[in-house]
């Protein structure tokens, strides 16, 4: 446990970096709450095909203690794309910051693919998130997903254009017409803003535990995004598969219902059976997670 609690705090970080404002450490802030939505979205449990503390799904080289060695590693990465937000940077430099943050991940996992989606997705966000407080702005509503289309919309489509045709993204781009995460984060995030958020806080509104609400949050993502990582596994018999068994999930009450733990380890034990993974709905959840978080927050700070 001295390992997650390390993950609460910007070691090693310059006070240029991590520095106070109006009596809050913003970029530090915001990074640990990065750190801590990543980690609430390992630690949830049953999620169909992923890794979690109680198994490792469909990841045969992957285990909760790797995601934790990866989290480590990126306990400055939050921080330092968040003060660069606050100066309005450019995606070619938080671009260079998650490249490093990346380098830093795959040293740590010897070389096993744990947080790229995070590193992209809760660093856009991040970034935005110091953007908005140095600002002195609200990170309610729209404001993240605004930002980030207003400052990187158009640099996000430029680097996907410039991507190799040979990586998987693209492959299944190609493929199946799916745009990933690059796609999400360049139209500002749509099914994290539209689907993921109010479903995570509709959970929470009616008195669920954290560990229920965000299950809850993972099926209602997976019953609508049309996953990469599914695809790239299982095709579109694969895709549809997972979907269609969201939807079953979610009509018979999901996480409201007695007894929905045993359904969701029912589905999580087909995924592994046909090796599917929903990575991209694990990346928007623990995004999902992290922007209520700075949204709790900042309700917190200005109220």
């Amino acid at each position: 446990m001295n390992q997650q609690l390390k993950l609460n705090s910007c070691q090693g970080i310059s006070p240029l970096v991590c520095r106070y404002r109006a009596g809050r450490h913003v970029p530090q802030t915001i990074g640990r709450y990065a750190l801590q939505s990543l980690h609430q979205e390992l630690a949830a449990y049953p999620k169909p095909g992923l890794v979690s503390p109680v198994d490792s799904g469909s990841h045969k080289d992957m285990d909760a203690a790797l995601f934790f060695r990866s989290l480590f590693s990126l306990r400055r990465y939050f921080c330092e794309i968040a003060h660069a937000g606050s100066h309005r940077a450019s995606f070619a430099l938080l671009k260079q910051l998650g490249i490093t943050a990346e380098e830093r991940m795959l040293k740590a996992t010897q070389g096993i693919n744990t947080h790229r989606g995070a590193i992209f997705n809760l660093g856009l966000l991040a970034a935005a998130a110091g953007h908005l407080s140095e600002a002195d702005l609200s990170l309610q509503k729209d404001a993240l997903r605004d930002v980030v289309m207003s400052c990187w919309s158009e640099a996000i489509r430029q680097h996907g254009n410039s991507l190799p045709k040979a990586s998987h993204g693209s492959q299944v781009a190609s493929r199946y017409g799916a745009g990933g995460a690059l796609h999400e984060a360049a139209d500002g995030f749509p099914h994290l803003f539209e689907v993921g958020l109010p479903a995570l806080q509709k959970s929470l509104e009616r008195g669920v535990d954290p560990n229920s609400a965000t299950v809850q949050c993972l099926f209602s993502l997976m019953e609508v995004l049309p996953d990469t990582n599914l695809l790239y596994r299982g095709g579109e018999p694969g895709l549809r598969f997972a979907q269609e068994s969201a939807k079953s999930f979610l009509a018979e009450g999901g996480v409201y219902r007695f007894g929905w733990q045993k359904h969701a380890v029912e589905i999580h034990r087909q995924f592994v059976d046909l090796n599917l993974s929903p990575g991209g709905s694990a990346d928007l959840l623990a995004a999902t997670v992290f922007v209520n978080r700075l949204q709790s927050w900042d309700v917190t700070v200005s109220g």
